[in-house]
């Protein structure tokens, strides 16, 4: 169990921040990465759709031997932590908890502003979390551009930074001091977003905080890959485009990701198979083509 690899997923290629800091500080660690492309931007849509795609893939990755699970998505961890909690063995790793801990950590003015897609903005999770501390002001923003220009590979433009200075200025001008990129998408934006909120305004992200979550669960439940293991990585899309995932994804993280293969996830339920029969697709045959 312990040479089995980790599994780590996100909507796209954001969570390659979350992979990239897992194999920092866990060299020995081998991993599988799935970027839900097929359904990829999670933040627009309905909270149940994003529960059931996020299920999908994490069975997909514990079916492949898994020995923990990384759900590296702000909208899916707000979506369905419990439910993945409730329905795998494994420990289930996800990327909000640690972005708060370091955030209440660092405020000096109890004053944190929280940037996220409009699913994870909308689902309160990280405004519960913080709100527990009665002394904290909490100002939130939802920037759902921000993903798109960055799954189009869009990071240092003229629009990027007249769109988050849009997004942003509100959170500058209520005197925030730190900010959550609570997004995995966002660390590719870093640039335009301090340059917006100044340099006083400390900038916390998930990756290295949610890294070390993986470290301390591995020693906990005795799971550390052992002192000679070589460590492998696997990236897997679930769109049928792969080539413009290994792209973008070279482009982002410096040519770290050399080999994406496509992995179908989900099945066909019965009602899916009932209306296929009501459109004229009557064997399996007629659905392959």
């Amino acid at each position: 169990m312990n040479d089995a690899p980790i599994g780590i997923f996100d909507s796209g290629v954001g969570g390659l921040t979350v992979a990239r800091a897992i194999r920092a500080q866990l060299p020995r660690e081998s991993f599988v990465y799935i970027g839900d492309t097929a359904h990829s931007p999670y933040g627009p849509k309905p909270i149940a759709d994003v529960r059931r795609y996020s299920l999908e893939v994490l069975d997909t990755l514990v079916d492949q031997g898994v020995k923990m699970l990384v759900i590296a998505c702000n909208t899916a961890s707000a979506a369905m932590l419990r439910d993945a909690r409730e329905r795998y063995d494994v420990p289930v790793i996800e990327v909000i908890g640690p972005a708060v801990r370091r955030a209440v950590s660092t405020t000096r003015n109890n004053r944190i502003g929280v940037i996220g897609t409009v699913g994870t903005i909308g689902s309160r999770a990280y405004q519960d979390m913080l709100e527990v501390n009665e002394r904290l002001s909490v100002f939130t923003a939802a920037c759902p551009r921000f993903v798109e220009f960055v799954e189009a590979g869009i990071t240092g433009t003229e629009e990027v930074l007249a769109v988050a200075e849009a997004y942003l200025a509100p959170l500058r001008d209520a005197g925030v001091d730190t900010l959550v990129l609570g997004c995995t998408h966002y660390p590719f934006l870093r640039g335009a977003i301090s340059y917006v909120m100044g340099d006083g305004v400390a900038l916390v992200s998930s990756d290295d905080e949610t890294a070390g979550d993986v470290y301390r669960q591995l020693v906990r439940g005795d799971l550390l890959a052992p002192a000679d293991a070589v460590a492998t990585a696997v990236y897997e899309a679930t769109g049928e485009s792969t080539e413009e995932f290994t792209a973008l994804a070279n482009r982002l993280m410096g040519r770290e990701v050399r080999d994406v293969q496509h992995v179908q996830t989900g099945v066909i339920t019965l009602p899916d198979l009932t209306e296929l029969a009501e459109a004229g697709i009557s064997n399996q045959k007629d659905f392959h083509d």
